[in-house]
C-alpha cells in the first residue's frame, strides 16, 4: 500500500501531508480546505490551488491502485496506507462537490514527558501515578471527543510497558503502529476486516500469550465484549472510548451492548476490572492562545465488599482552572501490591491534617489544590478555620475539635512556667525551650 500511495501525486496537498503539526486535512463543498493541528486546532485555509479536479484524480489513483471503482454505483472509497487514511465521498451523493478527509497516522510517539509537563498537558504527580499504574499492570481505558488526543495518550501509556511484555493491537483502521515505533520488541499489530472480526481476531489473540492488548478504540457492541472478555481472562489493556468524562465509561460502554444484559452485572464486572479512566480534553485555551490539550479527570474504578460498583475521581480540572485531587483507595492500593508495585497510600496529596479516631487511622479525604500544585491543607498548629480548608469528608464539629487542640496546647504551653515556678522540688536550671520542643 505504500508503494501505491508514493506514486500519487497529491499536488498542493503534499505541504500539509509533510507538516507534523497538521493531524486531518478535510475538502469539501466545492474548494474548501480545513486543518486540525496540534498547536491551533480546527481552521480553514485559503488560496490552496486545492479543487474538485484535483481531489477527484487522487481519489481515482487510490481507487486504481487498490483496484477498486470510484462511481455513482461505488461512490465510497476508503483508502489506508501506513500513516495515511483517506476517506472519499462521491459528488453523486455529496452534492455541493466531492468531499475528503484525509487523517494522518505517524508511526511516532508524539508526546514527550517534558514537553507535556512545560506546556500543562498534566500535572508530574498525575503523570508519575498513570506510570506507576502501567508498571502495575492496570487497565485503563482513556476516554474524550473526537480528535482530543486519546489515541495519542494511549501511544504514550504503551510506550511505558516493560519491554519484555508481549503486546497486540487490535484495530480496525490502523492508527498505533506500536510494531513500527519499537521493532525489536514482541508486538502484534493485529486488523480486522468483513472476513475477521474483533471475536474471530480476539480468540487467535489469546493463543498469542500476550501481556497487553490494545484495541484503538471502543465503538461497537463487538469491541465492548472483547474488552470485557480480555480483562476477565486476566489480559491487560488499554483502549479508547468515545464518553464526555471519565466517570461515564462503564456506563457507555454498556450503552453500546446491543444485548440485554444485566446492567448492574455488566457494571460490577467492568468496575471490577478496569482499574482506571483518564479524560482527555481538547479546546481552545484563551489562557495560551491556542488549541490546548490536557488530562483533564482520572477516576478510580473499584468494587466494594457487598459488591457495589463505585468510583472515586483522584484528580479532575475544571474549565476555569480549579484543580481537585484524592489518594487512590485500599482496592487501586492492594491490586498493585499483588502484581510487585508498591504504592504510598499519599501519593497523590500528602496529608498534613488529620482527624482524631479511637483506632488512630487516617480516613481517605479529598483535597483541594491551587494551581501551583500544593496542597492548601494547613498544620494543625497553624489556624484552621472552614475558610482556609476545603474538602469533601470533613464537617465543622472535626474543624472545631482542631481548634480546640491548638487552643489547649497555647494554654499548656503558658503554664509550664508557673508550674515550674511554684514547684520547689524541681531545678530551677530547666531549659523551657527544650520542653517546648518536646510537647510539639
Amino acid at each position: 500500500m505504500d508503494e501505491m500511495f508514493t506514486q500519487i501525486d497529491f499536488g498542493p496537498l503534499k505541504p500539509f501531508l509533510e507538516n507534523d503539526d497538521v493531524t486531518d486535512i478535510s475538502y469539501s463543498n466545492g474548494g474548501q480546505v480545513w486543518l486540525k493541528t496540534l498547536s491551533q486546532g480546527v481552521y480553514r485555509v485559503e488560496n490552496t490551488g486545492i479543487d474538485n479536479p484535483l481531489m477527484e484524480k487522487i481519489a481515482f489513483q487510490c481507487a486504481n491502485s487498490m483496484g477498486k471503482s470510484f462511481n455513482m454505483a461505488n461512490p465510497f472509497l476508503d483508502a489506508e496506507s501506513a500513516e495515511l487514511r483517506m476517506n472519499f465521498v462521491h459528488d453523486s451523493i455529496a452534492k455541493n462537490g466531492i468531499a475528503c478527509l484525509i487523517r494522518k497516522t505517524p508511526a511516532k510517539i508524539r508526546l514527550e514527558k517534558e514537553k507535556i509537563i512545560a506546556e500543562d498537558y498534566i500535572r508530574l504527580n498525575i503523570h508519575d501515578f498513570l506510570l506507576k499504574c502501567v508498571e502495575g499492570h492496570c487497565n485503563i481505558i482513556v476516554s474524550g471527543e473526537t480528535g482530543s488526543g486519546k489515541t495519542e495518550f494511549v501511544k504514550y501509556l504503551a510506550a511505558h510497558t516493560k519491554e519484555n511484555e508481549k503486546l497486540i493491537t487490535i484495530e480496525d483502521t490502523l492508527e498505533l503502529h506500536l510494531d513500527r515505533i519499537f521493532p525489536h520488541r514482541d508486538i502484534v499489530a493485529m486488523k480486522t476486516n468483513n472476513i475477521a472480526s474483533y471475536s474471530d481476531v480476539l480468540v487467535t489473540c489469546m493463543r498469542q500469550n500476550p501481556r497487553w492488548i490494545l484495541l484503538s478504540e471502543v465503538r461497537s457492541a463487538e469491541a465492548v465484549m472483547a474488552v470485557r472478555n480480555s480483562i476477565s481472562s486476566g489480559h491487560n489493556i488499554l483502549s479508547t472510548i468515545h464518553a464526555d468524562k471519565a466517570e461515564s465509561i462503564p456506563s457507555r460502554m454498556y450503552s453500546l451492548l446491543e444485548t440485554n444484559q444485566d446492567v448492574g452485572q455488566f457494571l460490577a464486572t467492568i468496575h471490577r476490572y478496569v482499574q482506571l479512566g483518564v479524560h482527555i480534553k481538547g479546546y481552545y485555551s484563551q489562557k495560551y492562545k491556542r488549541f490546548h490539550r490536557e488530562v483533564s479527570e482520572v477516576v478510580e474504578f473499584y468494587v466494594t465488599e457487598d459488591n457495589k460498583a463505585e468510583y472515586k475521581i483522584l484528580y479532575k480540572k475544571t474549565p476555569d482552572g480549579h484543580e481537585t485531587i484524592a489518594n487512590p483507595t485500599k482496592y487501586l492500593i492492594g491490586y498493585l501490591e499483588s502484581q510487585g508495585v508498591i504504592m504510598p497510600n499519599d501519593i497523590l496529596v500528602k496529608e498534613q491534617f488529620h482527624e482524631q479516631t479511637t483506632n488512630n487511622n487516617l480516613r481517605e479525604n479529598n483535597f483541594v489544590v491551587d494551581n501551583s500544585g500544593q496542597s492548601i491543607m494547613s498544620n494543625v498548629r497553624s489556624n484552621i478555620t472552614p475558610n482556609n480548608i476545603e474538602r469533601q469528608n470533613i464537617n465543622q464539629s472535626t474543624l472545631i475539635n482542631n481548634q480546640n487542640l491548638v487552643n489547649n496546647q497555647s494554654q499548656i504551653n503558658n503554664n509550664i512556667p508557673n508550674i515550674y515556678a511554684n514547684n520547689p522540688n524541681i531545678p530551677k536550671e530547666v531549659n523551657m525551650t527544650s520542653i517546648n520542643n518536646g510537647l510539639q
